[in-house]
């Protein structure tokens, strides 16, 4: 139990465990520690392993579409675009009808890596401690809250 002592004014607003923010950021560090050393058996960093899926799931996006689906800047996305590129696993074009804008589309390889990458979520699942349907209701209640978060922007 916190007492008026433990904190100053009592401000249990400000006490960092009390914070949602810091619940999901470490949530979200720990999660990336579990998927380092499955990501490097298949020589992925974290956002790659974002990006390819995304491109597992449709192949031939935009730059701009693949970084719209993962909500970041598109120009944070190109340097590893461009590092995936270097090790076989997409091509980048410029598309016919308008240059300036870059179609993705996975190689032979790229398209491999996703056999590989089966088992992933299954270990995911395994280290969340959680049932699929538990860990399926919190994915749904976080994309709840991005909604919201997003809206208020």
């Amino acid at each position: 139990m916190t007492t008026k002592r433990d904190t100053p004014d009592n401000c249990d607003d400000l006490l960092l465990d009390n914070q949602a923010c810091f619940a999901l950021h470490s949530t979200s560090l720990m999660m990336t520690k579990v998927y380092k050393p499955l990501l490097q058996a298949l020589g992925l960093t974290y956002p790659q392993y974002l990006a390819m899926m995304v491109l597992w799931e449709k192949d031939g996006l935009t730059v701009g579409e693949i970084s719209a689906r993962l909500l970041t800047d598109p120009g944070s996305l190109t340097p590893l675009l461009k590092r995936l590129e270097a090790e076989g696993l997409l091509s980048r074009t410029r598309s016919r009808e308008d240059e300036r804008v870059v179609i993705v589309e996975l190689t032979e390889q790229g398209r491999a890596l996703r056999d590989k990458a089966r088992d992933i979520p299954q270990c995911i699942l395994g280290a969340s401690g959680m049932t699929l349907e538990r860990l399926q209701k919190l994915q749904a209640e976080l994309q709840e809250l991005r909604r919201h978060l997003q809206d208020s922007l």
